[in-house]
């Protein structure tokens, strides 16, 4: 019997308050360091402090990103029972969120490059967490893909808005480390989400599930608004006139280095994806597990994600300040870890599950590589491009999110099997060791047209 939703969830509105006012009060006592491809304008706007604390709120933005994913993949199980639905439906559904997410990443690239972050990462927060919260209300399948498609628009601005403001506010040598800590977020938020909505679920029912996750989540605008300078995004459009739209199409479409990224990234995006989506399914159908038992879990796997991305940013930073170049640290730490996706494979087949676990926590150091493919568009991208280049690369590796889902579910379908879909994530993976190391090049912005 399903408990009735709780009304004690507003007392969360305060709590970043005290945070926000001793920041603001310790103003530009240090500024940014090496700033090599920042303006002088952003250097008087934004502190060492604020550039840090601001890093922190995109890590708990990507924490919320990825809950919000999370839910309905936990949830999958009660929601299937109660709406009938089939493994390919179940695929249709979970891939729905992808159509609109990696649609968007184009036009967000572009928008992120010439629009103020501050209240466009705002408005589209509010637009993703509403969806979420709304799915509660939702009668049927066709309401759940519509509500999935608008959770995609709002999320839409993580990845293009989060790597444009580490590259306008660090310099190269130093992206690695803030660029893993955000994006960590991701699998933290499937590290925290899988078990916190496993309870809610059992707890409260799938519905109120989605109401507390998703409008509590509303929280997070008020320390971004209050922290993020103002107009600090009015200088962040540095096109120059004389390079026409036509000639920005070109390098984006035509350079090696981001045909070489993008279909490392797609790689990654198939096999991340499919950890998102079907492993806590995986744990309920193939393992007999319960929900709260799957939630548990699966949280393993994502929490040691969680905690290789920013080591692999970190290492490779390492790397590059005792010598090696940009180019060589961070495609050796990205071929270290897509390699151990391998290790998928046999956790496919094995019978005993502290093995099958053991081995999923290791193909999730494939993490490693995470925020070195960020700075891999960071760097190879030109200055007014990087917002454009990271929608590029995450439209890209998104059809990854869109497919792995997907083909999963026809396979399972088909087969009557898991294993099957666990070996071409892992296969299609380390190709992207290829694409990384045969077609992206040295990584600096392309030349300019004379």
């Amino acid at each position: 019997m399903q408990q009735k939703f709780p009304r004690c969830l507003a007392v969360t509105c305060g709590i970043f308050h005290g945070t926000v006012v001793s920041l603001m009060s310790k103003e530009i006592e240090q500024q940014s360091p090496r700033l090599s491809d920042a303006s002088k304008w952003q250097a008087a706007l934004i502190s060492n402090r604020r550039r840090w604390f601001l890093v922190i709120l995109l890590f708990v933005a990507s924490t919320i990103n990825y809950l919000d994913r999370a839910t309905l993949s936990v949830a999958l199980p009660q929601i299937s029972g109660e709406l009938l639905l089939a493994p390919a439906a179940k695929g249709l559904l979970l891939s729905a969120f992808f159509w609109s997410y990696a649609l968007m990443q184009l036009p967000m690239g572009w928008i992120a490059d010439r629009f103020d972050l501050r209240w466009l990462y705002a408005g589209l927060f509010a637009l993703w967490s509403m969806a979420c919260g709304l799915t509660g209300l939702a009668g049927g399948l066709a309401m759940m893909i519509f509500l999935r498609i608008l959770l995609g628009v709002g999320e839409s601005i993580y990845l293009p808005g989060s790597v444009r403001f580490v590259s306008m506010t660090f310099p190269p040598e130093e992206r690695g480390f803030p660029s893993g800590l955000f994006d960590c977020g991701t699998r933290a938020g499937l590290a925290i989400g899988a078990p916190l909505v496993a309870w809610l679920v059992s707890r409260y029912g799938w519905r109120n599930m989605f109401f507390i996750v998703g409008f509590t989540a509303l929280v997070w605008i008020a320390p971004w608004l209050a922290v993020f300078p103002r107009g600090f995004s009015r200088g962040m459009h540095t096109e120059s006139k004389a390079a026409p739209a036509v000639q920005s199409l070109k390098r984006l479409t035509f350079n090696r280095n981001l045909v070489g990224a993008c279909l490392g990234f797609f790689t990654f995006g198939y096999y991340g994806y499919l950890l998102v989506t079907w492993l806590p399914d995986y744990l309920v159908e193939v393992r007999h597990m319960t929900i709260l038992k799957a939630g548990m879990l699966s949280s393993l796997p994502y929490l040691v994600w969680t905690l290789a991305e920013p080591t692999g940013g970190w290492l490779a930073d390492r790397l590059v300040h005792f010598g090696w170049t940009q180019t060589r640290a961070r495609k050796t730490v990205i071929a270290i870890g897509f390699s151990t996706g391998l290790l998928m494979i046999p956790a496919a087949f094995v019978s005993g599950l502290t093995a099958c676990m053991f081995l999923l926590g290791g193909a999730s150091m494939a993490g490693l590589a995470g925020a070195n493919q960020l700075v891999v568009f960071q760097s190879c991208a030109p200055p007014d491009e990087v917002g454009r280049w990271m929608g590029m690369g995450n439209f890209i590796g998104n059809l990854g999110g869109v497919l792995s889902p997907l083909v999963t579910g026809l396979l399972i379908s088909s087969t009557g099997s898991y294993a099957p879909g666990f070996v071409l994530a892992s296969i299609i993976l380390l190709a992207g060791i290829f694409a990384y190391g045969l077609i992206v090049g040295e990584m600096k912005p392309p030349m300019k047209p004379v």
